[in-house]
């Protein structure tokens, strides 16, 4: 152990712990429960409620474990007579006020009260009680104040205020009775951070977070569950904390921490789907962390330096193949190039970027920011034939040890309405395609697009671009329901398109072979089946019909592959398990040609997943994992900041509709340093959570179930 260290007896058993520790602390952390309530490991001792009183030896009555340090040769009685009896006054006392019901309280199983009274036993119950009631307050937002079952342990006030620095919470008396008091009329008034310490360290349930949160949470790990931006990311990029970088003026350090899971961080901050901004409980606010838009302008001011802490794994002799140069492919290119092997990329297009160049128009992504960032890709030695298409992937297993199939879903899907073989009858993967090649399809003055996603927008974006004056968006889904985000169904609007929700489409009208009009209906409900066939109840008497010269299908996208590709397919998909591996040895699939068109972040963690199992079937230990960006230190007390539930969200400054209309110019310029640092500020730093203690229970020391509780 070294001169470093006090040793002492507790209960009869010899420990040894560092000079300063409670007694409370080298107890629990050598396994012996010493029951306790105000007392918190991430909080200074109070020693106020006297439950953690033991006996030490030659010291007269007992002392309170959290407040007393450790000494050498030490003997500590934690069972001794009077500190039981002790313990059970103190029990009564916080039983007086306290529900006595248990099985219909939320916190039922993870209180730590019930803990302790589990430890402590059966008082009795002798002295009378007299409950605190009050009425509960669900009026702010993100935490719930139950205060009926407060047991005034402090913690929650300790926390606001000696832990945050923010105060929103305090001790007050109210019609004679001490109680724990919002600083105001409520959280928001009282400048509250809502960071949840006060969640964390409450040990009934008093204070805790809205149902909605909570119930978002169940099945989850308490990392999970405590930071839902980083958890909804399908890539995991640690949120928090890039955007605490982004507050610091650190971008080059904030675009480290993205490009520790994403190769693309400049071309995400354009056209990311950002779920994780669904998940960002500032939403429960007014509006969530902008934090694509961050992303974006971290990713713009980046200087490089994180290529100093980029390193590639010796050479390994082995060989991949990957097919298809899109955000799948080059991601898993990338890494399986860091994991030491040589990688050699199929594209059977003339440039690489996939969708994100040929299905995801320049207005929205412009094209030498992909450029720039395939070139890093290549720049540690990805090699990447262009026009170079691959007919059968097995095929590939005679020159590659391994092969990596990402062919996208570059086939537009047409449905089975009458009409679709009209001239002027186009689908959206062609359309857009042709545009980003500079050999637009032809588009009429009226057009129609069947679609209610993101790729059916972008095509009324590009027809709109190419000269088409009138532009209806028609689709099954009603508004709310669209697939598309929000920003893209505004920004169509904006520009004009006309959108018809709640429709099916019942034929293509013609005149001369020629589409002359759509006819629709409105859709009363709608349903699929197992097999994805769709049933459609209609509204009586709802059909109309669009005059028109040009139809767009844009309800779907498949891979261009058949069986010949050596691969066995699945409704027309790559068939995997669930580490990507196909039906042949050796050779994986990832991105959209696996589970349908999706988005760029969720093909980037498909490609980090493929590069994972790729290197582990080559003997690697799948490990994609570097450290780009500095350490940073999560500061806990975070102060006050005046009127931040109310600060709105920062929007990004974007070229007027009619104005944009009339070219492929970027649209979306994005946030200005001063947006930027403000966005940043309103973040509520979720994780600072998981530097609190857990609570820990008496059932984790006595081998019972439940163990330690987020």
């Amino acid at each position: 152990m070294g001169n470093d260290t006090v040793k002492l007896t507790i209960d009869g058993q010899a420990i040894s712990a560092a000079p300063g520790t409670s007694v409370l602390d080298a107890a629990l952390d050598h396994g012996i429960y010493i029951p306790h309530l105000c007392s918190h490991e991430s909080l200074k001792p109070a020693g106020a409620c006297r439950m953690c009183v033991v006996k030490i030896a030659g010291v007269d009555g007992v002392v309170t474990s959290c407040s007393t340090k450790v000494q050498e040769g030490m003997v500590v009685d934690t069972h001794d007579e009077l500190a039981e009896k002790v313990r059970r006054l103190v029990c009564d006392l916080l039983f007086k006020t306290h529900p006595n019901e248990c099985t219909g309280c939320p916190k039922y199983g993870k209180c730590q009260l019930q803990s302790i009274l589990q430890a402590v036993g059966d008082t009795g119950r002798r002295l009378r009680s007299r409950p605190i009631r009050i009425p509960a307050d669900t009026g702010n937002p993100i935490m719930l104040h139950e205060m009926v079952r407060c047991i005034l342990c402090g913690r929650c006030v300790r926390a606001c205020n000696e832990l945050r620095g923010v105060g929103a919470i305090q001790f007050a008396k109210v019609d004679g009775r001490v109680q724990v008091k919002v600083d105001g009329e409520n959280l928001a008034d009282a400048n509250c951070r809502f960071c949840t310490a006060c969640v964390e360290v409450c040990p009934t349930g008093a204070i805790r977070e809205h149902p909605e949160i909570a119930d978002r949470a169940i099945g989850k790990t308490r990392d999970e569950a405590l930071v839902p931006c980083r958890d909804g990311c399908p890539a995991h990029m640690d949120v928090p904390r890039y955007i605490r970088f982004i507050k610091e003026g650190n971008y080059p350090a904030a675009t480290a921490v993205v490009r520790e899971k994403a190769p693309f961080p400049h071309s995400l901050g354009y056209v990311c789907t950002h779920p994780c901004e669904l998940e960002c409980k500032r939403l429960y606010l007014n509006e969530p962390i902008s934090i694509r838009n961050l992303k974006r302008y971290a990713a713009a001011h980046d200087d490089g330096s994180w290529k100093q802490h980029s390193l590639i794994k010796p050479d390994t002799g082995k060989k991949v193949a990957v097919i298809g140069a899109g955000p799948a492919g080059l991601t898993a290119a990338y890494y399986l190039r860091k994991c030491g092997h040589a990688v050699k990329v199929f594209e059977k297009m003339p440039n690489s970027g996939g969708m994100m160049r040929y299905g995801i128009p320049a207005h929205r992504l412009p094209r030498d920011i992909v450029d720039a960032e395939v070139g890093e890709i290549t720049a540690i030695g990805v090699e990447i034939d262009y026009n170079s298409p691959v007919e059968n992937a097995a095929a590939l297993k005679k020159d590659y040890d391994a092969v990596v199939a990402a062919v996208g879903t570059h086939k537009g899907v047409k449905l089975p309405v009458p009409g679709n073989d009209l001239e002027g009858v186009l689908v959206n993967a062609d359309f857009l395609r042709q545009a980003a090649l500079n050999e637009p399809l032809p588009v009429g003055r009226r057009v129609v697009i069947l679609g209610g996603g993101n790729v059916a927008l972008d095509c009324a974006g590009v027809a709109k671009r190419l000269g088409a004056e009138e532009i209806h968006v028609c689709c099954l889904e009603s508004y709310d329901a669209m697939t598309c985000t929000d920003e893209e169904r505004a920004w169509a609007l904006e520009e004009g398109v006309q959108l018809h929700n709640s429709k099916t489409f019942k034929e293509i009208c013609g005149a001369g072979g020629k589409v002359s009009g759509m006819a629709i209906a409105g859709v009363k409900s709608f349903h699929f089946e197992a097999d994805g066939r769709s049933v459609i109840e209609l509204e009586p008497d709802s059909d109309e019909t669009i005059p028109c010269d040009t139809v767009i299908f844009a309800v779907g996208q498949r891979p261009d592959i058949t069986e010949d590709f050596g691969l066995a397919l699945s409704r027309g998909r790559i068939a995997v398990d669930d580490t990507l591996r196909t039906d042949v040895d050796g050779v994986f699939a990832a991105g959209d040609a696996v589970y349908g068109t999706a988005s760029v972040i969720k093909a980037i963690a498909a490609g980090r997943l493929a590069a994972e199992q790729a290197d582990r079937y080559l003997g690697g230990e799948g490990n994609i994992d570097e450290a780009l960006a500095p350490e940073q230190h999560r500061c806990p007390y975070i102060g006050t900041i005046e009127g931040f539930s109310a600060m709105p969200r920062e929007e990004a400054s974007v070229v007027p509709a009619t104005e944009r209309v009339q070219s492929f110019c970027t649209m979306d310029l994005g946030l200005d340093e001063q947006g930027a640092h403000a966005e940043a500020c309103r973040c509520l730093q979720c994780d600072l959570r998981l530097d609190i203690a857990p609570q820990r229970f008496w059932s984790s020391f006595t081998g019972g179930e439940g163990g330690d509780h987020a």
